[in-house]
């Protein structure tokens, strides 16, 4: 398998580098459909909507060549293909395999995009966002700073040097051993269950500009300076937009998808009769 995406390297590489010097003038551009004949090979037609396909399956390299290069060197990529398919007596077993699973793989790819396509629209996210925040609570959340050290002595150091009128972020930078340390301990925003409990308990109980501790938690000992609380209430539709989009694609997949399998009749063979060793064994697709 790594052999033939190999070859199929080397083929896109040498007729790409043949015509990467000569592009396309626009005149010689012509409008066309997906079913324009580009080329025959002993009577085998190469189309244009070959051509964009083949396009699309370039090695990322060359995803950022122009498309005036890219055109006539597709083309003689996909006659160099087909002359060496045209050669060939009998397909491989192997290739034979792979071709199956390439089929499997771009027809269910297509299923999916077609329920993706019919899973998402405006009425469909608003009614998902209602749902999901009609009934939503304002929640308390806190925006606090902390300095974390080993001792209760060390924090209580501290607290008397910021009522002498030390500056917290300075403090912290010099003595917090945790990694906000070095932003001058900015937690950021943060709601309920989001800190160890003890932590949490004592913003609950500050007014904003207050500095609390020593608070003791498993980490160690805190000084903490709440900068900023607010009641926060529903997001706005378009915050949560891609989230509620996404969740509706998701689920869209998945019930076709269990419908499906629901209705299919499927026979799968006891895999506790196959070594799973097989799979690194290459040989047994020849």
């Amino acid at each position: 398998m790594k052999n033939l995406a190999k070859t199929n390297t080397l083929l896109a590489s040498a007729a790409l580098m043949f015509f990467i010097a000569a592009p396309l003038t626009a005149e010689d551009a012509p409008s066309a459909s997906s079913d324009t004949v580009i080329a025959t090979v002993n009577g085998e037609a190469i189309t244009l909507g070959h051509v964009v396909a083949a396009r699309f399956a370039l090695p990322e390299e060359y995803q950022a060549l122009p498309n005036d290069v890219l055109l006539p060197g597709l083309v003689e990529q996909l006659i160099q293909q087909t002359v060496l398919g045209q050669a060939i007596d009998e397909m491989s077993r192997r290739a034979q395999i792979q071709l199956d699973n390439e089929r499997r793989a771009i027809v269910a790819t297509e299923k999916l995009d077609e329920v993706i396509m019919g899973a998402v629209d405006d009425a469909k996210v608003q009614a998902a966002y209602e749902a999901a925040y009609a009934d939503a609570e304002p929640t308390q959340e806190w925006n606090a700073s902390h300095i974390l050290v080993e001792t209760e002595e060390e924090a209580q150091a501290l607290i008397d040097e910021l009522a002498d009128g030390a500056e917290f972020p300075a403090l912290a930078q010099e003595h917090s051993t945790g990694p906000s340390g070095p932003s001058g301990g900015e937690l950021g925003w943060f709601g309920p269950g989001m800190m160890v409990e003890p932590f949490e308990t004592a913003v609950t109980g500050m007014q904003d500009g207050d500095v609390a501790g020593p608070v003791q938690t498993q980490f160690g000992w805190h000084v903490i300076k709440l900068n900023e609380s607010r009641m926060k209430g529903a997001p706005a539709l378009e915050e949560v937009r891609g989230d509620i989009e996404a969740q509706l694609e998701n689920d869209a997949v998945e019930q076709a998808l269990a419908t499906l399998l629901e209705s299919a009749t499927i026979e799968r063979t006891d895999l506790e009769g196959i070594d799973p060793n097989v799979l690194g064994d290459v040989s047994i697709l020849d």
